[in-house]
């Protein structure tokens, strides 16, 4: 077995592009002070801002001290700095750089640790004692969930480029200087790594730090455009389960914190579904759970079988929110969990403070004749779990490979000639994994299904007729709430069309449009759908969370 390999990232000039220096020279031109007046009082081997950094004082005690050395600093050089300067302004603009975190950092790290690579950023801060808001937290957390090890040096008590905080991080990882790779900005750094015997990389530019990273390692790390969302591992996310009643348990997934956002997803999918979604979500500060909708994963099928029990007023159960502390919450609905997420806003508004929608689920009416299969119990459950695999490959497909492949309606409707075999597959013996998928998400969804079966979620379609008689007992009123809406330009199944006329019984409606999607918006189109749902989050919510 090969030995395992770990990749240690400087925090300032690679985990985030400033660095202190730049921080200090772009307040020293603000304020006309000599260039590199700041750097050299903040260098100082002993000084003030080098002990908080050892975590040998904290930040509020570090301040006054900080302040006394740039006045005795100003008087050796005979300057005066001028009446708007405070070191205030100082902490904050590097509060500020610490938040602005790559993007393709963290991709990189995703894909290295999914491949078995560990990943580290060693961080020269201090110890923010200042209660000046969250944002020193929001960033460990954001760190801490997106890296092995997060070494910071005012825990350790050494600094980088010093050779004993390097020794500690690979002491932590359990891996051997010969193992690892360290990328860093500064040439003294870089020096001092290999010291430590350890491979390094001046990170010059980044695209070609990367492809040396990817000779070290093995792994590939794509920098294009294209490039898809940080994802949640179902091993790297925190379950849970409620008990809502004897007999009846909601498996759901949580992640952040803020303002709560339920994520229902559609047939036939999973609270996986939401992958790229929920750590984004997440970041951009809001509370974040992902359901197993009633009959999916984990989350119970009414007993028997019964399909009268998935009325709108059990599909998403109200006391899941009520067990949670949740009285108000944003939905986010896909296909089936689109069409939970309209009911919920209709009839229960005084719950929900925004209702967003993707590819509502289609009307009656609107059905295809394989559709109407799914009604036949037994039949449609033993065709679609008959090979897991291709069931999934046919399901999923995006919007470029919809244009290849026939309409996911029209597969479903050739599976079939003749109702005593309502599902029996009809395509290539050599159909491929669904760009959507990687081999590790194909064995998550078959997993989930071949423990659950496709009863439970077959018996959303099959209750359809009773929820339809229920809604039209309900009051009809308008959605008086602020809604957004999302449509696919090549969801063959649910075209955007369908929405047609939203307006006219949602007054506060918004739209959102992805022009290259396919049915599957959210694992389509991710990095699309993200910024949709994020902006209009943070509109309807008020003031965004800090950046990260």
């Amino acid at each position: 077995m090969a030995a395992k390999k770990a990749v240690l990232f400087n925090f300032w000039g690679v985990v985030v592009p400033s660095r202190p220096a730049g921080v200090f020279h772009k307040l020293e031109e603000l304020h006309n002070l000599p260039r590199g007046f700041l750097s050299s009082v903040a260098s100082q081997s002993e000084g003030a801002l080098i002990q908080a950094e050892r975590g040998q004082v904290t930040l509020n005690q570090m301040i006054p001290t900080f302040k006394a050395e740039c006045a005795k600093q100003a008087e050796v050089r005979g300057v005066e700095p001028p009446s708007d300067w405070c070191v205030g302004r100082l902490l904050e603009e590097v509060r500020t750089a610490t938040m602005d975190v790559r993007d393709i950092v963290l991709k990189t790290s995703a894909s290295l640790r999914y491949h078995g690579v560990l990943t580290a950023v060693l961080a020269n801060h201090w110890l923010d004692d200042s209660a000046s808001g969250d944002r020193p937290a929001r960033l460990l957390c954001l760190l801490g969930s997106n890296f092995d090890l997060v070494l910071q040096s005012c825990r350790s008590g050494h600094r980088v480029p010093e050779v004993a905080m390097f020794n500690s991080a690979l002491d932590q990882l359990g891996i051997p200087s010969q193992q690892a790779l360290w990328l860093d900005v500064d040439q003294e750094s870089v020096k001092a790594a290999e010291k430590a015997g350890m491979e390094a990389v001046l990170v010059e530019n980044l695209e070609v730090a990367l492809r040396k990273l990817a000779h070290f390692t093995g792994v590939q790390v794509q920098l294009n455009t294209e490039s898809r969302p940080i994802t949640c591992c179902p091993d790297q996310v925190s379950h849970g389960y409620v008990t809502l009643r004897p007999g009846v348990r909601t498996h759901y997934v949580e992640m952040g914190s803020g303002p709560p956002v339920l994520l229902c997803h559609g047939f036939p999918e999973s609270w996986y579904s939401w992958r790229y979604q929920i750590p984004a979500l997440a970041a951009a500060g809001f509370r974040v759970l992902a359901l197993d909708m009633k009959g999916y994963g984990e989350s119970t099928a009414p007993p028997g079988g019964h399909t009268h029990k998935y009325n709108p007023e059990t599909q998403c159960d109200l006391s899941f929110w009520s067990s949670k502390s949740i009285p108000q919450v944003t939905l986010v609905g896909h296909d089936w969990g689109g069409a939970l997420v309209w009911t919920m806003a209709r009839y229960f508004p005084e719950r929900i403070r925004k209702p967003t929608l993707e590819e509502l689920e289609a009307p009656p009416a609107v059905r295809t004749k394989a559709f109407r299969r799914f009604l036949f119990q037994g039949v449609a459950e033993a065709e679609l779990e008959n090979d897991l695999e291709r069931t999934f490959n046919i399901f999923f497909s995006s919007g470029r490979e919809a244009v290849s492949r026939t309409r996911p309606a029209e597969q479903v409707d050739r599976l079939s000639e003749r109702r005593g075999s309502a599902l029996e597959v009809r395509t290539s013996a050599s159909l491929r994994v669904s760009s959507m998928l990687t081999e590790a998400d194909l064995r998550y969804y078959v997993g989930r299904f071949r423990g659950s079966g496709f009863r439970g979620p077959l018996n959303w379609y099959r209750n359809n007729q009773a929820n339809w008689k229920w809604m039209c007992s309900q009051p009809t009123g308008k959605v008086a709430v602020p809604a957004l809406m999302v449509t696919a330009g090549k969801d063959p199944v649910l075209l955007p069309a369908m929405s047609d006329g939203m307006e006219d019984l949602v007054p506060n409606l918004s739209r959102g449009y992805i022009e290259d999607s396919g049915h599957w918006t959210q694992m389509d189109k991710p990095a699309e759908t993200n910024n949709i749902l994020i902006s209009w989050l943070r509109e309807t919510h008020g003031p965004p969370a800090p950046k990260l």
